[in-house]
């Protein structure tokens, strides 16, 4: 499969089935710049349970590569993937953790064919997170696209 580009807001995915919506959080708890502010509005419950995760509330580790599942509408989840070491860039470079990206999307796909999900996201990686889409695209095709996994990628008009 190819991934699909299309107009739109990704909050309002194109599917008629099962979808899963992936966005890149930060491992320090902080969830107030960029893609999460329309996310957190349209469904508080994802930022309500990234917080909780965050807080230690869940059993699920709070660490990069990690991804939390959040179901915000019959058949639509929000993935909570911790992907950015940090907020801003460092000596390191930017907060952005390819392997960590890598590692989340691996749990995406098992979970997206589990639930026999289309994939749905803006260009993560590349905004606040300072990554590059030459390098996040191959892994997307790569983890998702060529395990049969339907993924839209949506720019804002």
């Amino acid at each position: 499969m190819e991934i699909e580009y299309v107009i739109g807001d990704v909050t309002t995915p194109h599917s008629s089935g099962a979808a899963l919506i992936v966005h890149i959080c930060n491992d320090r708890g902080y969830w107030g710049a960029g893609f999460v502010l329309a996310l957190g509005r349209r469904w508080p419950q994802a930022q309500a349970q990234y917080r909780a995760w965050h807080e230690g509330q869940l059993d699920l580790p709070f660490t990069l590569g990690q991804v939390q599942f959040v179901l915000v509408a019959p058949d639509l989840w929000v993935a909570n993937l911790i992907g950015q070491h940090g907020v801003r860039p460092t000596g390191d470079g930017p907060p952005l953790r390819y392997e960590a990206v890598r590692e989340g999307l691996e749990r995406v796909a098992a979970f997206a064919q589990l639930h026999s999900a289309s994939v749905h996201m803006p260009r993560i990686g590349t905004g606040l997170a300072g990554g590059t889409w030459a390098a996040i695209a191959p892994i997307l095709q790569t983890e998702l696209a060529n395990r049969g996994i339907s993924v839209t990628v949506y720019d804002l008009a």
